[in-house]
């Protein structure tokens, strides 16, 4: 998929790049689908209309689903089949995905359909593109999908958006879709044989969720090593772990990545040339000394991570697949989201390991007899509470990722009669991300706030020019805790610049190996 600035995102199908998607998930943008993807589409529905015409059974196309796919419908009653199908599984719960999250999902299904093996008509890819086109969300509830038979409640709920059935977002409110596409100046569809079924059958609602996460995570993981740095720094604490010497006999990728940054940020702080010499601890706490270990590893489960969800938004995964060239229609099981589940999984665990981590180096630096710092880093101390019970806090949303990063997917309920006997539980897997994340970039402000409050303890003394910088942008928005105050907003301020990447921006250069 390419972009101009005049003409938007033209999509080939098979061929986004995670580029595309992160831009995708951050902003909206007009959309074309590339010609040359249309004579597959043509061929993948001529198709089905020869298997409807011959008259032979095939699922999904003249058939019931699921456990009732052994029921013929009669020609007639197809269309009929496919809206009810539409209708019936349109059982969604919860509040509403967002529009960045729908976006992706309205994205990767028109990808999947114009791949051509789905058996859709044009007009059903081009509806869904004039959808996205127009700003029309569909309305997703978040629950209802056990991430096998594709995320079928969720992607029934987009497909009502189509049939102008239920409602819609559009410029974040709540309206009728019958009214936003007649305003919009869309038709709505009657679904042909096959169409409901491959709008619903797919992985694309979890993994937009978990390509959420994994973009969540980038901007944590960004943060935490910013913030981690400071605290170094705060706590004067020693950059010989970061030797790139150390990193390379162990070889880790990931690691040796790591520590570059890490040296390249505390480059020539004024702080560390203070107690290079004379200092008498010999080693620093895991928490400030394994940062390479630790957020290294990170940075390899999410290139893991990455390759398999890129793989997974460009995939065809509805069922039956029909293969135009020889005439055949075959059943099979990319709907399920296993591959998504592991994942969404391991995310997970770097989620709450980069708020662990952090977690730990609070309770570090609010510590006079590690940190060297006042108790609880405020003048005063006992007049004034300081850092206490913002560490409580983070504390708190850390403990909580413990439970929530339990694997989802080695669960599983059988549905469907027990035809469907065994789920991958993706879409949870990938959902409870969002609120994970949410949960570490508060830790993490914390982390910015107590580390920020450290160095200026240290004045005159400097840090390197990149936290410096860093340094200043927080001081801009979050003044220094010369007393206790209403402490909440200040930690607001500092999780809205982790969520929205303004730590890392003047150094984005250096977070290159993270998106290579």
């Amino acid at each position: 998929m390419n972009t101009t600035s005049n003409k938007g995102w033209t999509l080939t199908p098979g061929a986004m790049s995670m580029a595309d998607l992160r831009a995708v998930w951050a902003a909206p943008g007009a959309l074309t689908l590339a010609p040359s993807a249309y004579p597959a589409i043509l061929a993948s529905a001529a198709a089905v209309d020869a298997i409807v015409a011959k008259g032979d059974a095939a699922y999904g196309i003249n058939t019931g689903f699921g456990i009732l796919a052994k029921t013929r419908i009669p020609d007639e009653k197809l269309e009929e089949l496919q809206r009810n199908l539409i209708l019936s599984h349109s059982v969604g719960t919860g509040a509403l995905l967002s529009d960045a999250v729908v976006r992706l999902i309205v994205l990767m299904k028109i990808g999947s359909l114009a791949r051509g093996f789905s058996g859709v008509r044009p007009l059903i890819i081009d509806t869904l593109i004039a959808l996205y086109n127009a700003g029309i969300m569909p309305a997703i509830p978040a629950k209802g999908s056990v991430g096998a038979s594709g995320d079928l409640a969720p992607l029934a709920h987009m497909t009502l958006a189509m049939l102008g059935v239920g409602q819609v977002r559009v410029n974040g409110e709540l309206v009728e879709a019958a009214d936003a596409l007649k305003a919009a100046g869309i038709a709505p569809v009657v679904l042909g044989p096959k169409e409901g079924l491959a709008l619903i059958n797919g992985t694309q609602v979890s993994t937009a969720l978990a390509l959420h996460g994994l973009f969540m995570t980038e901007r944590l993981l960004e943060a935490a090593m910013v913030a981690g740095s400071l605290s170094l720094d705060a706590a004067k604490g020693s950059d010989a772990p970061f030797d790139a010497r150390v990193h390379e006999v162990r070889g880790q990728p990931g690691q040796i990545a790591a520590a570059a940054i890490y040296r390249q940020l505390v480059a020539s702080s004024a702080i560390r040339a203070s107690h290079l010499v004379g200092d008498e601890r010999v080693q620093d706490p895991y928490s400030l000394r394994c940062q390479p270990q630790v957020m290294g590893a990170i940075m390899d489960l999410i290139a893991n991570v990455s390759r398999t969800l890129l793989i997974e938004a460009n995939a065809v995964t509805d069922n039956p697949l029909i293969f135009a060239a020889t005439g055949e229609i075959i059943s099979g099981g990319n709907f399920h989201a296993e591959p998504v589940a592991f994942a969404a999984d391991t995310l997970a665990l770097a989620i709450a390991e980069i708020g662990g981590l952090a977690e730990r180096r609070i309770a570090l630096l609010i510590d006079a007899t590690l940190s060297g710092l006042p108790p609880f880093l405020v003048r005063e101390p006992g007049v004034n509470s300081g850092f206490m019970i913002a560490h409580v806090t983070a504390a708190a949303l850390a403990s909580e990722n413990k439970s929530l990063a339990h694997p989802a997917s080695v669960d599983s309920l059988p549905t469907s009669a027990n035809q469907e006997d065994h789920v991958s539980m993706a879409t949870f897997a990938a959902r409870r991300l969002d609120e994970m994340a949410h949960n570490t970039a508060v830790i993490v402000a914390i982390e910015l706030l107590a580390a920020a409050q450290g160095i200026d303890f240290h004045r005159p003394l400097t840090s390197s020019p990149h936290l410096e910088h860093v340094h200043q942008q927080l001081r801009h928005k979050v003044p220094f805790f010369d007393a206790d105050r209403f402490f909440a907003p200040d930690i607001e301020a500092a999780r809205q610049m982790v969520l929205n990447g303004e730590l890392s921006a003047s150094c984005k250069p250096l977070f290159a190996a993270l998106y290579t």
